[in-house]
Formats: structure tokens, C-alpha cells, sequence
């Protein structure tokens, strides 16, 4: 056990990429332990999966959005509703992030897609760098916590837990996100005294809301499609690309077959990046299970508590820690097939805790020196990353409190799946 994750250790040391790693150090105990006939076999049993299809096609349709003059639209309809309120674009730029994860259910669709407008309208009004930056990248983690959330259908299909009952169980800790953001960003923007919009008027709402009504309707027709039983996840997702599609060419008429074919390549790029990764995982899975390695994480995590909630709060500090150094995304493929069976020991939902490691997954893109999100913002906001990273720091407080409160309090996160199923 210690020799394979000591190698894999040591190759993401010398800085191979995470994906490559898991096939590098699976490969070399398989040739030095027997089994390599099989790996290729493993590899494909990894992809396999009929519900993993429903990633693509979310890269495919959140790409769309981005592309089809969406998210102008969604900047505007919550600048009328928040603007007035002090901090005015801090809170614009949280509710259009809620407001656009509906549609995107990936942080760095929205850092990217957001980000740009948003941190040009804070500058224009006065805001620093380091706190547009900073709000942009710690409200994009909201998300990967609604529905359609990438992350969400990944850890479901691993798990085996209903990706229905997961998308409803991120409602609640994704709203909670954002309410702790704003309050954040009150209290800031108080303390250094940023403008203000004057009041829109309720028709003027009423009008960006027009605008913006046929975009808010996707995150409509994907939970409501999936509960009806019109469609599955997977199918979901396509209904979704189809319906980006639509409002793009038909409705807002700002997409271009030039930009259509662009997002095409983008999307396969993306696809095969994440499905080259979940095939090294697969490799790597029949690895650790060769080695028991599971069963024995087990018995040492029950060596040292048997109680759920302290559990969580190791695996969160866990991964609050490897987040930081490891990418988030490999880092939950990797450590889901190990933990998972000892959440079935200590009778932990399968649903909370999906939505507690996708939390902390959002924390770690957050995290420098790794930080995913603020690498986007860095680069389409051209702020500094030292400057971020400065400046992210105090809004990881309200997140983690929400964090906390998910894990003391399960009931939260279970509320709407067990009302609604």
C-alpha cells in the first residue's frame, strides 16, 4: 500500500500530470505483480457507464450557454434585483453565479464565462482588483453544488447513489453558499465603502427578467424532466445541449456556426481530458482493491473513531489539505472507491456524503497553491495570482461554516430528496 501511493506521491512530485500518474504507477505493479493482460480491460470497464455520458453533454450545454449571449442577460436581471443593496456588485456577481450555475454545473464555466464580465463592471465602478477577483472565483464554486453539476453526476455514477436524489441535495447547501457570500461581501463592501446602482424600478425587473426567463427555465427542465420520468440523467443532459442549441441559433440569435464548432472542440477537448482520467482511475481502482486496500483504510479510520460526524470532519480536513496540492476532480476518482465503504459501515447516506466531499472539492479549486478557479480568474480577469490568493482567503470563512453546518446537521442536505422521492 505505502509503495503505491509513495510512487504515486513521488511522480506527482516531480510534476506529472495526476492522469498520467495513475496509469504510470498501475502499469509498474501490475508488470512487477502480474495482472497487466488485464489492464486494458480495467481501463474500459472504468468508462463503461451509460450515466457517464451525461458529462459531456453538460460540458457541451454549459459551453453553449457561455457562447449564446446568456450570460449578459443574467448579469443584468441580478444587477436590477441586487444592485441597490451595499456591496451592489459583489452581490450581483454571487446571484448571477446561482443564477447561471442552473445552467452550467461546472465553477470553471462560470469563472470563465462570468468571470470576464463581471470583474470589468466591478472595475469600472471602483472595486479593487483583489476583491472583484476574489468574489468571482469563491462565488463559482456554487456551481458544482446545483443542478446539472458535473461533479454530482461523476461521484454518482462511482457510488452508485441516485444522481436524482444528489442533484435535489445540493439545493440547499448551493443556496446556503451564497447567502454566506453576500453576507460577506456586505460587511466588506460597508467597511471600504463601494458604490451603489440606484433602485431598479419593478418593471425594469420585470424586463430583465423577460430576457432572462428562457435561460432560467434549463435548470427547470432538467430536475423536473428526471423527476417526472420523461427522461434520465443522461437523457437530461442532451435535452439540455438541444435546448442551449435552441436559444442560441433561434432565440438570442448570437450564436455563430464559427463559435458552434468552436464549443464543439472545446467540449471534446474537455470530454476527453476527464474520461482519459476516469480510465487511469479504473486501472488504478483494480489496483487498490488488489492490495485491499479499502478494507484496510477501513479498519484504520475505525481504529480511530467510529462516530459519522468525526469521520466527516477528517475527510474533510482530508481533502481540505490534498485539495490544495491535487487537482480536485482526480482527487475525488481516486479517493471515492476507498472511502466509500467505510461510509457504509458507519451508516452515512451515500447522498450527504457525496455532497460533503463535492463541498470540499469546491473549497480545494479555491485553495492555493492549486486553486483551479483562481488560475481562470487570474488569467480572463489579467489580475495578479498572489493578489487572489491574498484575497480569497477571508471568503473560504462562510464557506467552510457552511460546510460545517451540512455535516452537523445532515438534514439540511437531506430535506428536499427525501420530501420530493
Amino acid at each position: 500500500m505505502f509503495g503505491i501511493f509513495g510512487g504515486w506521491g513521488a511522480l506527482l512530485a516531480v510534476g506529472m500530470p495526476v492522469a498520467f500518474t495513475l496509469y504510470v504507477v498501475s502499469i509498474i505493479y501490475l508488470l512487477m505483480n502480474g495482472g497487466i493482460a488485464l489492464a486494458s480491460q480495467k481501463i474500459i470497464a472504468g468508462l463503461n457507464s451509460f450515466p457517464l455520458l451525461a458529462v459531456p453533454f453538460f460540458i457541451f450545454s454549459g459551453l453553449l450557454m457561455n457562447s449564446a449571449g446568456i450570460t449578459d442577460k443574467m448579469f443584468k436581471f441580478a444587477r436590477d434585483l441586487t444592485g441597490h443593496l451595499t456591496g451592489s456588485l459583489g452581490h450581483v456577481n454571487v446571484l448571477a453565479s446561482l443564477l447561471f450555475s442552473g445552467m452550467s454545473g461546472s465553477a470553471h464555466a462560470d469563472a470563465g464565462g462570468l468571470g470576464q464580465l463581471e470583474i470589468k463592471a466591478m472595475r469600472d465602478e471602483g472595486y479593487d482588483d483583489g476583491f472583484a477577483g476574489a468574489i468571482t472565483a469563491a462565488s463559482s464554486v456554487i456551481g458544482p453544488l446545483m443542478p446539472p453539476s458535473i461533479p454530482i453526476v461523476i461521484y454518482g455514477v462511482m457510488s452508485g447513489a441516485s444522481i436524482g436524489a444528489l442533484f435535489l441535495a445540493g439545493v440547499v447547501p448551493a443556496l446556503l453558499c451564497a447567502a454566506s457570500l453576500m453576507v460577506m461581501v456586505y460587511f466588506i463592501a460597508k467597511k471600504k465603502g463601494y458604490p451603489v446602482y440606484p433602485r431598479a424600478s419593478f418593471k425594469t425587473i420585470c424586463y430583465s427578467f423577460k430576457d432572462a426567463s428562457l435561460a432560467l427555465l434549463t435548470p427547470v427542465l432538467i430536475i423536473g424532466g428526471i423527476f417526472s420520468g420523461i427522461v434520465t440523467p443522461t437523457e437530461a443532459a442532451v435535452v439540455a445541449s438541444l435546448y442551449a442549441m435552441f436559444l442560441g441559433f433561434v432565440v438570442y440569435r448570437e450564436l455563430t456556426v464559427a463559435r458552434f464548432l468552436e464549443v464543439v472542440h472545446e467540449s471534446v477537448n474537455t470530454s476527453a481530458v476527464i474520461g482519459f482520467l476516469i480510465g487511469g482511475v479504473g486501472l488504478f481502482g483494480y489496483v487498490i482493491v488488489k492490495e485491499d486496500i479499502p478494507l484496510k483504510a477501513a479498519e484504520l479510520f475505525l481504529q480511530v473513531t467510529d462516530s459519522p460526524l468525526i469521520f466527516l470532519v477528517l475527510v474533510s480536513i482530508m481533502l481540505f489539505i490534498l485539495g490544495a496540492f491535487i487537482e480536485t476532480l482526480a482527487l475525488l476518482l481516486i479517493l471515492i472507491p476507498i472511502l466509500l465503504p467505510i461510509t457504509v459501515q458507519l451508516g452515512i447516506d451515500p447522498v450527504h456524503f457525496g455532497i460533503v466531499v463535492v463541498m470540499n472539492m469546491m473549497l480545494g479549486i479555491l485553495t492555493p497553491p492549486m486553486g483551479v478557479s483562481l488560475f481562470v480568474v487570474a488569467k480572463v480577469g489579467k489580475i495578479p495570482y498572489e493578489v487572489l490568493a491574498r484575497s480569497v482567503l477571508i471568503f473560504l470563512v462562510p464557506l467552510i461554516a457552511v460546510l460545517a453546518m451540512i455535516i452537523l446537521f445532515p438534514q439540511m442536505v437531506m430535506f428536499l430528496p427525501n420530501y420530493f422521492l
